[in-house]
């Protein structure tokens, strides 16, 4: 094991925690617009103490990365995650990247990783898209989404690619939020459509390969019978033989 994986493996469940953290940091303050000034600078401190320990891990992880522009090339959301400074319009954009980021870490076998990344991706971006609509819409007097009811209706009627069209949002900035909504929505619907045609697939070829061997085994069956019912027939020819034989000889010694 190489010293990044090593490091990989013991700061996993850290960075979850620092994930958690900058994401209360962020949605608290649009939650509860009442925090007094102290607790929403205290909040904002949390943010910017993520972004740095983010940060430390990034680059500790290019230190210890044996070939380093490969690791740049294949971490290019975590590179984002560094450099994108924390601008409003962009806190969506951050969340969706710390999930990624997350998720990789996360060691799940295979088809558990590809559920659990999918549903949980589903739920954080419904949610999170939820918290960014709101935060750049209330503010707007002409915006129709003004509570966090209105916002969570709004993003699982854009994901869901229903669009009832009785909450949208009018801000360039909420509408950029409903855009990756929408993209995401139609890509995870794609991946959900896959992921059930392929088990059915993996299903009707199990059944199928099932089919096939006990096909073969009654095949196998029926052949060994036929062999155990020509035996028996040479077996009743020979006994009548013998019989004849016998029948035969008998009158010879007959007195």
């Amino acid at each position: 094991m190489d010293r990044l994986t090593s490091w990989e493996r013991r700061t996993s469940g850290v960075l979850l925690i620092i994930g958690t953290g900058f994401l209360l940091g962020w949605a608290v303050p649009v939650l509860v617009p009442g925090l007094p000034g102290p607790a929403q600078t205290a909040f904002w401190y949390l943010q910017v103490l993520t972004w740095i320990l983010f940060t430390a891990d990034y680059l500790i992880r290019v230190a210890l990365a044996p070939r380093r522009l490969r690791f740049l090339i294949r971490n290019i959301p975590a590179l984002l995650v560094v450099l994108l400074p924390l601008l409003r319009p962009l806190w969506l954009l951050r969340a969706l990247l710390l999930l990624h980021v997350i998720a990789e870490r996360v060691q799940l076998p295979l088809r558990l990783r590809a559920v659990v990344y999918v549903s949980g991706t589903a739920l954080f971006m419904a949610m999170v898209g939820s918290i960014a609509v709101l935060d750049v819409e209330r503010g707007d007097p002409d915006g129709n989404i003004k509570t966090i009811g209105d916002a969570l209706w709004w993003s699982l009627a854009t994901m869901t690619t229903v669009g009832y069209g009785d909450r949208f949002p009018i801000t360039p900035e909420g509408r950029l939020v409903a855009a990756g909504l929408m993209i995401a929505g139609i890509a995870l619907l794609g991946v959900v459509t896959a992921a059930i045609a392929s088990w059915f697939v993996e299903r009707f070829e199990r059944t199928a390969a099932m089919e096939r061997r006990t096909e073969a085994e009654m095949a196998q069956i029926a052949t060994e019978l036929a062999e155990l019912r020509k035996v028996m027939n040479e077996l009743v020819q020979a006994q009548g033989l013998l019989r004849d034989q016998v029948a035969t000889l008998a009158p010879r010694h007959s007195p």
